[in-house]
């Protein structure tokens, strides 16, 4: 067992060495673990259970193959194996140890979800609508926006004459890198989810309630997003963009959405419904009293 302790440590090694990406982050999709502040805390816990559930699983199936070899029904024997009412050492053991990983993955996993729902002062507050099937993104008034201006109203994914997606045609929604992001979601028609996939967390979008992200952009790129809720026909080609910019670019942008004119925001007045109750937040949205 000590000679083979070393070759085996080695193999190990090699092997780990050369995960890719991907495989480290425990085939999340995403290409790294710094998209925004959250990712490395969600990738850690995901890989983390993995890990753990792939060593219950190693002792599981290895017990399994040890009592179907040493148990197993011998030439000549005949009849059933002595019959064992219980033993209650084993069963106190199989009840208190899976109750023991429930209460662990639900601790790590409350905690990591509360992080991740900490409220923060926002430096930049964007008002996200999904509708069938597209979306509208508008810039709120805040420390890092002195005027509230919007994209252009969003449409759904054109596909071309190959049968690819037109990447020009989709919504785009520009954050600024390393600046405090606060995005009101609401929708127009049905439940709708945001998702930009990157960032390894979703919400959904419900009409007539007010969900709410907090994060930190941390990489400068282009990541993608799509709605994550099966919401009608055309559900697939409600994709959009996202630009994660230096603060100086991102500044650059608003003043040529002010200049274009696409000034103030799209509010709730182009809901579909409009007859969804009023929320404690529906102000910080866009929303009216009814």
């Amino acid at each position: 067992m000590r000679w083979a302790a070393l070759p085996i440590g080695i193999a190990a090694a090699v092997v780990l060495a050369g995960c890719t990406q991907q495989e480290l982050q425990g085939f999340l999709p995403g290409d790294g673990v710094d998209t925004t502040n959250h990712t490395p805390g969600i990738i850690a816990m995901w890989t983390t259970a993995w890990l753990i559930l792939l060593i219950v699983g190693i002792i599981t199936w290895g017990l399994m193959l040890w009592a179907l070899i040493v148990y197993r029904r011998r030439r000549g024997q005949t009849g059933l194996p002595v019959q064992m009412r219980y033993n209650m050492p084993v069963e106190i053991a199989y009840t208190i140890i899976p109750f023991i990983f429930i209460i662990g993955f639900f601790a790590f996993t409350a905690k990591e979800q509360t992080s991740i729902e900490q409220p923060h002062d926002p430096e930049v507050e964007i008002l996200a609508y999904g509708k069938q099937w597209s979306w509208d993104f508008s810039y709120q008034a805040s420390p890092e926006v002195s005027e509230a201006v919007h994209e252009p109203a969003g449409i759904q994914a054109q596909i071309l004459a190959n049968g690819q997606i037109d990447g020009e045609s989709v919504p785009t929604l520009w954050l600024p890198v390393g600046k405090q992001v606060k995005i009101n979601l609401g929708a127009r028609d049905v439940i709708h989810s945001f998702w930009v996939v990157d960032f390894l967390y979703k919400k959904d979008m419900i009409p007539g309630h007010d969900n709410v992200m907090y994060f930190v952009p941390t990489k400068v790129g282009e990541y993608y997003g799509k709605c994550a809720e099966l919401c009608g026909e055309y559900h697939s080609q409600m994709l959009f963009k996202v630009n994660v910019v230096e603060p100086e670019e991102f500044q650059a942008h608003l003043d040529e959405l002010a200049a274009a004119g696409y000034v103030g925001e799209l509010g709730s007045d182009l809901d579909r419904n409009q007859n969804f109750p009023s929320t404690g937040i529906q102000s910080a949205v866009g929303h009216e009293e009814n």
